[in-house]
């Protein structure tokens, strides 16, 4: 006997709600098929995962191939291991070549061998192909869903070809012209197709200059490219020029929000992971607190230790404290100075590597630059506090505040510069020069420069 859902209904529609609780299966997977799965996923996040495989096992497979590429990674894979193997293999069989992976990835691989031997012979080959190519790669994120077409073919063939072959492509937009090894010739758009006489032949219309990625190719190369030039798919080639899949924009997309998030989580000092073991993809609302505190608790411990060489520094000038204690009041507000300069710089070089306005070798350069505007910033936030100097602490404190002010925020602004750079030469990620990083260091250096400024003047003073 059918039973109704055991949870709240009143995130649907009435007439959803309704064919919930009688367990209608044809009205609800009429009801839930005409909608977006973008806004179906929506839905279902406000349930737990449990739930939303009970409302799976009551839609098609199409339906539910298309709603599980909209739901983030942990809920996929909670929801896939409450489905059982037949109608999880139905639903793999429905979705794309890259979502069938990607899906597979988050299952653990005892029960994907079992699954695998559930689909179709070409699928599995095509499922294994894919999955062979190390993750983050071009080939991890394209599809073996293309349409090609002959160059001997004409415009009117081709058109032909194309819609008998467009239901099972994830893009008709662009045809792949290729010769009987495989080899990428050129494209042709649909548009030009449809334009071009019905006579003319692919190998006089099609584009030859061709922008194309290897599939060993780091995916962010692949999203700068396809951002470049404006693309909505770009054709992947193995080291003979053979076509072996394509890269849709909907894929870049996703590439560029992960690859955005982990660059943020760096700069925030928030330690990376891999599947389970990292925020991206799961989010924030649903990552469990110990998740959390991994995540976070490593380079805060980190940072601690290094903030000990702001004491030490702090007790290798304790004479110059002791003799004028005014300097101490003034002590948060510039290696915060320092720090805040640090931030700001390595926060504006880090997007300019990875957007790639800025290159390696153009570090001179951009240190000249620095010098300036850090000089400039420095002076003006040296006459701000050089009047609250006067009044805390007379003359002699005001000139060290304003002289440490401009050369704190100097150093800063070079060391926030420069690190990006130096990770670069070390071959690590430039978002490694997190703020904190970069703030802990320059909290180091302000104490020194400060101190060190104090004591040279006033031992000058002394002698004068």
């Amino acid at each position: 006997m059918n039973q109704p859902l055991k949870f709240p209904i009143d995130q649907f529609a009435p007439e959803q709600g309704d064919a919930l609780e009688n367990f209608d299966a044809n009205v609800l997977r009429q009801l839930f098929e005409d909608e977006h799965p973008a806004d179906l996923a929506a839905q279902f996040s406000e349930f737990d995962p449990p739930q939303i495989a009970e409302i799976f096992s009551r839609l098609s497979p199409e339906c539910c191939a298309d709603v599980l590429r909209y739901l983030d990674y942990e809920n996929r894979r909670e929801i896939t291991g409450k489905l059982d193997n037949e109608m999880l293999s139905r639903v793999i069989s429905e979705m794309t070549s890259d979502d069938r992976v990607d899906l597979l990835h988050s299952i653990p691989d005892e029960r994907s061998e079992t699954l695998l031997h559930l689909l179709a012979k070409k699928e599995r080959e095509d499922i294994r192909r894919l999955s062979s190519y190390q993750e983050g790669t071009a080939g991890a994120i394209m599809t073996s869903e293309y349409a090609t077409l002959s160059p001997d073919l004409t415009a009117r063939q081709a058109i032909d070809r194309l819609r008998l072959e467009a239901p099972d492509k994830e893009t008709i937009y662009y045809a792949y012209v290729i010769d009987g090894k495989r080899r990428l010739l050129g494209l042709v758009s649909l548009r030009e197709l449809i334009l071009a006489h019905p006579a003319a032949r692919i190998k006089d219309i099609m584009r030859k200059d061709l922008v194309c990625v290897h599939a060993h190719d780091d995916q962010e190369e692949v999203a700068r490219q396809m951002t470049k030039y404006d693309l909505l798919a770009i054709p992947v080639i193995n080291g003979g020029d053979a076509l072996v899949g394509i890269v849709t924009f909907d894929d870049v997309q996703d590439v560029i929000e992960q690859e955005a998030t982990e660059d943020f989580h760096r700069l925030g000092s928030i330690s990376q992971g891999s599947g389970t073991d990292t925020l991206v993809g799961i989010g924030l609302r649903d990552a469990g607190p110990w998740l959390l505190i991994r995540k976070r608790l490593p380079w805060l411990l980190a940072l601690v230790f290094m903030n000990i060489f702001s004491g030490a520094g702090i007790a290798y000038y304790e004479d110059t404290i002791q003799a004028t204690v005014a300097l101490v009041f003034f002590l948060p507000l510039l290696i915060g100075s320092s720090g805040n300069a640090g931030a700001q710089s390595a926060t504006l070089m880090v997007r300019a590597l990875a957007l790639g306005e800025v290159i390696g070798k153009d570090w001179l350069r951009m240190m000249g630059k620095e010098i300036g505007i850090a000089l400039c910033i420095g002076a003006c936030m040296a006459i701000a506090v050089s009047f609250i100097g006067v009044f805390r602490g007379g003359p002699d404190v005001a000139v060290i505040v304003s002289v440490a002010m401009v050369a704190v925020v100097l150093f800063g602004s070079l060391l926030g510069l420069s690190l990006p750079f130096l990770l670069i030469r070390l071959k690590m990620d430039p978002a490694t020069a997190s703020a904190p990083l970069v703030t802990s260091m320059a909290d180091i250096g302000g104490v020194v420069i400060y101190f060190g400024i104090a004591t040279w003047y006033l031992g000058l003073q002394a002698a004068i």
